[in-house]
């Protein structure tokens, strides 16, 4: 078990889980190293698709030119590349953190998305692992939140063991609300 499980499986009531050791001085954690491959995966599979599709329109439209076979390996190796490249910097700049008041999910730089739950708003949480995500060791984590806007917010690329002590820190919220109520 990593050291974000060991922190978040023994939270004191309402105590913030202490952040582990490979945290960010503010709170912010990252993900591990390996999800780093499933986010390259994603993104080279969905561009190298998008490339096989550009080949069609190139082969109609500039098959009697000089430019189609340039073009065409141009698409077939610019488009995968950009993919991977695009993929280490969402993966570099996505984080989570839990506090006293709820969870937070920081994705980007430049158009920096920043998603907030507080923890009175989480309804109910899966983890889901998908083959690749399970060969990795990783998880997915959803919050299902009250309201619609939003009602749900995924973070993809957990350690395995991460996601499912962070799930169970986040469900005795949801306990001690309904014993509240």
């Amino acid at each position: 078990m990593s050291d974000a499980a060991d922190t978040l499986a023994t939270p004191a009531d309402d105590a913030p889980a202490a952040p582990p050791a490979r945290a960010f001085p503010d709170g912010w954690q990252p993900l591990p190293l390996r999800a780093r491959r499933l986010f390259v995966l994603g993104n080279v599979f969905g561009l190298g698709l998008l490339a096989l599709g550009l080949l069609v329109p190139i082969g109609l439209l500039l098959r009697d030119t000089a430019l189609a076979l340039p073009l065409a390996i141009a698409v077939l190796v610019l488009l995968p590349s950009w993919g991977a490249w695009l993929a280490y910097r969402q993966f570099e700049y996505t984080r989570w953190r839990v506090d006293r008041d709820g969870y937070a999910l920081r994705r980007g730089r430049l158009w920096r998305q920043e998603t907030f739950v507080p923890k009175s708003r989480v309804q109910h949480l899966d983890l889901q692992r998908g083959p690749i995500e399970r060969r990795f060791g990783l998880s997915t984590l959803v919050i299902h939140t009250a309201g619609t806007r939003q009602s749900a917010v995924s973070t993809a690329g957990l350690d395995a063991d991460d996601a499912e002590a962070l799930r169970d820190h986040l469900a005795r919220w949801i306990e001690r609300d309904d014993d509240d109520a």
